[in-house]
């Protein structure tokens, strides 16, 4: 259902980014897929090759502006310009605030927000000429509860929320759809790491009573960027197994 469409996800090569990735390019887009390493974004083009997708890896860094500019002129070259974009790439500098140091939270909102738009604006150009396109940014269950020792992550994350809606009132006339989903606590490399009695206190949280899988939170991000999702937009969808329920 994304036959003849170009897909640019950030933060490809691993967990959350890595299931979209897959998703949506087993529903025909072709994907390009970045990662910070080239070594990831290696990994991107294999994996997607050992399905028989079509797509590869770019190396991203999402906090340059020069790295997005180089970027966006390459695909440009390529005639690759994106008609959906996913703003997946985050980072983590967890401290409580009185120890947070002015570095942590700069770095923290520049991958994590500052990034988010200043991809949507080199990628909305197009898909207003275009007049189609699908955004979808990937916020968090923190950016609507909070969370000790993540001022700047749920910060960087509840400033998506703002940020989506107001882009979803300025691009709904040229057919452009922006939409947000909010994981809660996915199993990824970052929640293994947690110790079994901080697990379980976790899951004590969800109703579900278990933590989410990569997969059904791509599987969210597909409904958001698919033909069926056209009058969806200015939303956050909550991929969270009940853990906050707005």
């Amino acid at each position: 259902m994304l036959e003849n469409q170009v897909a640019l996800i950030t933060g490809a090569s691993r967990g959350i980014g890595n299931a979209i990735t897959l998703a949506l390019a087993a529903a025909g887009a072709r994907v390009i897929g970045t990662a910070t390493s080239a070594e990831g974004a290696t990994r991107v083009t294999e994996t997607l090759a050992s399905h028989g997708y079509n797509g590869r890896g770019e190396v991203l860094d999402a906090a340059d502006p020069a790295s997005i500019d180089a970027l966006m002129a390459r695909l440009e070259k390529a005639r690759e310009l994106p008609t959906i974009l996913v703003n997946n790439a985050a980072i983590t500098r967890d401290m409580l605030l009185v120890r947070m140091k002015p570095e942590d939270w700069d770095a923290v909102i520049a991958t994590n927000l500052t990034a988010v738009y200043r991809l949507c604006r080199a990628c909305v150009r197009y898909m207003m000429k275009e007049r189609r396109g699908r955004i979808v940014n990937l916020t968090s269950v923190v950016g609507l509860t909070g969370n000790p020792g993540q001022a700047n992550y749920a910060a960087a994350k509840a400033g998506i929320l703002g940020f989506t809606k107001s882009l979803a009132r300025e691009l709904g006339s040229r057919g452009i759809t922006a939409n947000a989903v909010a994981p809660g606590f996915i199993d990824t490399d970052m929640t293994r790491a947690l110790s079994e009695e901080q697990r379980a206190a976790l899951l004590n949280q969800i109703p579900l009573g278990r933590l989410g899988t990569p997969t059904e939170v791509a599987a969210a991000v597909l409904f958001l960027v698919s033909p069926q999702s056209a009058y969806i937009t200015g939303e956050t969808l909550h991929v969270n197994g009940g853990m906050y329920m707005p």
